[in-house]
């Protein structure tokens, strides 16, 4: 054999030596428990909105309660969570992240975005991601797809062996990572049988089922299979379908008007490991109702409460894996302090104009 075929193929046997299950030194997904487990087979944190942060517009309202997260993507990334979800917008044709509105709460380019998890995942080469974009103003493959490039991210996507039906065997995490397919895209909704020019980029609920979402009452919580229309109501025959059971776990309260926002009194409780409305209760229902743990659990402010300890407790690893870094007491503190200072809405000049605006998006809250 010619020597520079024998090298790569040595180095690859090289990695995936370092890779072998339960090796000590290197983790896939932060644990080495992980390596050898397909991707339907592990339960990911999922950061609900991940790049709508509590801040404060000075320009429109004050709506330090329309983040979702405390802490920006990367950093989510860093403490342990692997499924970020954000809502893409055409803005004067600009494909924006926006919570609900563009004019509302505007995190920047989606393409910026992508950019700031592609340098994340180049300095973290054991480590699988998962992206859900809620496709709020139906972009096109090609749109997308060209964020995606001016991100220069499109050589970690993972493209299965077919995009039109559920899978019945995901690759093993250690594949994932030999094959440098390391990205796992969905959007909601995207058409297959369409996307010809970007087929990495996954049609959600051809993969993907999920419980409802609405919820504004700690004792509502539903694994039942909401999305999508084809098994909403009908939890078997979602599970038998092959789709991966994505369990929202957010609670919203109404402030009248219409308008819902994240509950922030209660996530200590929502986040929890025990009680009615918990997320550890959540997760035990729900692996109950599927018979197997859910693929991914969504929540808000994921740096709050017992996120962590759940998804460690639903993967069998212990809570000193590799490579998890709660975030600072200080970051959490500093957004709680925001949020308190800024529950309510404040107009500004041309208020009513902003508060029809404001009514409207809260009315259409959605992931």
């Amino acid at each position: 054999m010619k020597s520079h075929i024998l090298i790569p193929l040595i180095a690859q046997a090289a990695f995936a030596g370092i890779l072998a299950p339960r090796n000590t030194s290197y983790a896939c997904n932060n644990s080495p428990e992980l390596c050898s487990r397909s991707y339907s087979n592990i339960t990911q944190l999922g950061a609900h909105d991940s790049p709508f942060l509590t801040t404060t517009n000075s320009d429109v309202l004050s709506i330090s309660d329309a983040g979702n997260q405390n802490i920006n993507s990367t950093a989510q990334l860093t403490a342990g969570v692997r499924l970020l979800t954000a809502q893409v917008h055409n803005n004067n044709g600009s494909w924006d992240l926006c919570h609900t509105s563009c004019s509302l709460l505007n995190a920047g380019t989606l393409s910026t975005w992508l950019s700031q998890i592609k340098a994340w995942m180049d300095a973290n080469p054991y480590d699988v991601v998962t992206i859900l974009l809620v496709n709020s103003d139906n972009a096109s493959a090609e749109d997308l797809n060209s964020q995606f490039e001016a991100a220069n991210i499109t050589s970690y996507a993972y493209q299965p062996p077919s995009t039109t039906t559920p899978l019945d065997t995901w690759p093993t995490l250690q594949e994932l990572i030999l094959n440098s397919t390391r990205l796992v895209t969905f959007v909601a909704s995207l058409d297959p049988t369409s996307n010809t020019v970007a087929p990495y980029l996954l049609d959600e609920f051809t993969f993907v089922f999920e419980n409802p979402y609405n919820v504004t009452s700690l004792s509502n919580f539903s694994c039942t299979a909401d999305r999508p229309p084809a098994v909403q109501g009908q939890t078997a025959t979602a599970i038998s379908s092959g789709r991966l059971p994505l369990v929202n776990h957010f609670l919203d309260e109404s402030i009248g008007l219409g308008i819902d926002i994240p509950n922030t009194g209660n996530i200590t409780t929502t986040n929890g490991l025990t009680g009615t409305g918990s997320l550890g209760q959540a997760a035990s229902d729900c692996s109950a109702a599927y018979g197997k743990a859910p693929a991914f659990l969504l929540v808000d402010f994921f740096d709050e409460g017992s996120t962590l300890s759940v998804v460690n407790s639903l993967n069998g690893i212990s809570a000193s894996v590799v490579g998890q870094t709660q975030p600072s007491a200080t970051a959490i503190s500093n957004a709680a302090v925001r949020r308190a200072g800024g529950s309510q809405f404040q107009l500004g000049s041309g208020s009513s104009g902003w508060l029809m605006v404001a009514i409207i998006a809260w009315h259409l809250h959605s992931i």
